[in-house]
């Protein structure tokens, strides 16, 4: 369908609902157009200012009438760094929003049909994050957040994201770095000193790491930073510099020396200790996460007897948080500081017949099926992009009676949740957990059961599973997968990449298309996060 828009046209129209991006959405003669920062309910004249063949892009020109879910923005960074989405709306319309944002995923992506039967939160909405950080540029050096699906720095005094006292040690330690002679890293040039500050406390904000992220491996004025910034602020237990001279948009290198201190903070998760260093995964949002732990452990249904496998354990605090309900626990992580502090967690724990190793979660789930371990209960936790084929095989494999699947991207494991349910496991139940408030990610699980299936829904199951899709591979135009795409994950594609996953999923690509000219041609390659966003947009429209 076409549209009639134009860019710079303003339109009335009502806004409708929320992408999952956190974008709101509207419909100007049936064509959807993308609203930030408007919210469900809103009436209001949208001037559009990018108009693609499937959507358009607006923004709110005049608001008419409010919806009903409207409050004041309470920091004067909203809507211009990248941060919060949703500080425009009352939290518990987020909510609602974030459950539907999960349930509509594991319909439409994972064909499941299932009910996200409720959405728990934290303590607080705002202050929960655990986890800092901020990017650094400038001379003298000045912090912020960058502005959605940019680079670009907006400074941001006191994020309401983050404890105050993180704010403050942001501010101080600037101030410090330019009296010292540093200067702020120039994305464009790469020259300058700071990359980033990265900081992390425990959940009593008694201990306090900072990590200067900086361009170089060493620098004069190194103890000195060190020694001001803890006799500032005695909660600073530890102080390290991380060195990341690379061309990336990865925040950390792969260089940590300690400055001062241990070179980790301590901290407790669910009765489970965790040395939480530069490296190190945790969750951000403690008391969040202890409900979503709690989550697992009842969905898990654990009565003592069980051997369970806990994939993608980082330091181990699902798995062990079950303490005291399995006879047997086995972590697999790739990290191998994760893994040691994991034992040590079990150790201090006094947890028998715990074993944890470092592996890649799929090879590892391979190595348990030929040593024939039986496995009763798989937990696994994996990162945005969702499990690969290998872990989702070896797990099929294991054949638990219970899986429970966590996810931070509900799009990734209603894929895998798909794959599963399609080869012998039902979906039993799901809900949300908001670990990231006022932004637009949320929290997923779901169980799934082996249990006891029909025959005759067995071979129903089975055969939709093998049906041939290939006449309705057509169905969906390179337009509309980039448009899937974009509206998903945020991403433009190109068809070559777009041809490349094909290739790579076996589905017919035009003849010669997106070819090189020549034999040695070099052609780029679709990265990682982009042929996952691919392959979802092939799963919604039925290509797989």
């Amino acid at each position: 369908m076409g549209s009639l828009l134009s860019k710079n046209d303003i339109r009335r129209a009502v806004v409708e609902s929320f992408s999952s991006d956190g974008n709101a959405v509207c419909r100007i003669d049936g064509f959807p157009v993308f609203v930030p920062f408007a919210a469900p309910g809103d009436e209001a004249d949208i001037r559009i200012v990018k108009v693609k063949k499937q959507f358009a892009y607006g923004i709110i020109e005049r608001l008419l009438v409010p919806s009903a879910d409207r409050i004041a923005p309470d920091c004067p960074a909203f809507g211009r760094c990248g941060g919060c989405c949703f500080r425009h709306i009352s939290y518990e319309s987020e909510l609602a929003h974030k459950r539907r944002f999960a349930e509509d995923a594991l319909r439409r992506i994972g064909g499941l049909p299932l009910s996200v039967s409720r959405i728990l939160a934290g303590d607080s909405p705002d202050r929960y994050r655990s986890k800092v950080q901020f990017p650094v540029c400038g001379q003298p050096p000045r912090y912020g957040l960058y502005a959605a699906r940019s680079h670009r720095l907006v400074p941001c005094g006191d994020c309401r994201l983050q404890p105050a006292l993180l704010n403050e040690i942001a501010s101080v330690s600037c101030c410090l770095l330019g009296e010292l002679g540093a200067a702020g890293y120039d994305e464009q040039t790469g020259t300058g000193d700071i990359r980033h500050l990265l900081q992390r406390t425990d959940s009593a904000l008694t201990e306090v790491l900072v990590t200067v992220v900086a361009n170089r491996l060493s620098f004069p004025w190194e103890k000195t930073f060190a020694r001001r910034l803890t006799e500032r602020f005695p909660a600073v237990r530890t102080v390290a510099l991380n060195c990341n001279t690379r061309d990336t948009n990865v925040i950390l290198g792969p260089t940590t020396r300690t400055l001062l201190g241990p070179g980790y903070i301590s901290d407790r998760l669910c009765g489970v200790p965790v040395a939480v260093d530069t490296h190190s995964f945790c969750q951000i949002n403690h008391s969040a996460a202890e409900r979503l732990y709690g989550e697992i452990g009842r969905l898990a249904a654990l009565t003592g007897t069980e051997t369970v496998l806990d994939l993608y354990c980082g330091a181990g605090t699902i798995g062990l948080s079950l303490a005291g309900s399995f006879s047997r626990l086995i972590g697999v992580e790739t990290v191998p500081t994760a893994v040691e502090s994991a034992r040590r967690a079990a150790a201090e724990m006094g947890v028998p017949h715990a074993e944890f190793f470092c592996a890649d979660a799929g090879q590892a789930a391979e190595r348990l099926v030929r040593r024939g371990e039986t496995i009763d209960v798989i937990v696994t936790d994996p990162p945005r992009a969702g499990c690969d084929r290998l872990t989702l095989d070896s797990m099929l494999a294991l054949s638990p009676a219970r899986i429970v699947m966590v996810s931070c991207n509900a799009a990734t494991a209603a894929r895998d949740c798909r794959y599963l349910c399609g080869n012998g496991y039902r979906a039993e139940e799901a809900v949300a957990v908001d670990l990231f408030p006022r932004t637009e990610h949320v929290e997923t699980v779901v169980l799934l059961s082996k249990g006891e299936i029909d025959s005759k829904k067995v071979r129903v199951d089975f055969s939709l599973e093998g049906m041939d899709m290939s006449g309705f591979q057509k169905g969906a135009t390179y337009d509309q997968i980039k448009a899937y795409v974009l509206e998903h994950s945020g991403m433009k594609v190109s068809s070559l990449y777009i041809s490349q996953v094909k290739r790579k999923c076996g589905l017919v690509v035009g003849q010669n298309y997106n070819l090189p000219k020549t034999e040695n041609a070099k052609q780029l390659q679709c990265p990682p996060e982009k042929e996952l966003a691919i392959r979802e947009a092939f799963n919604y429209f039925g290509m797989l």
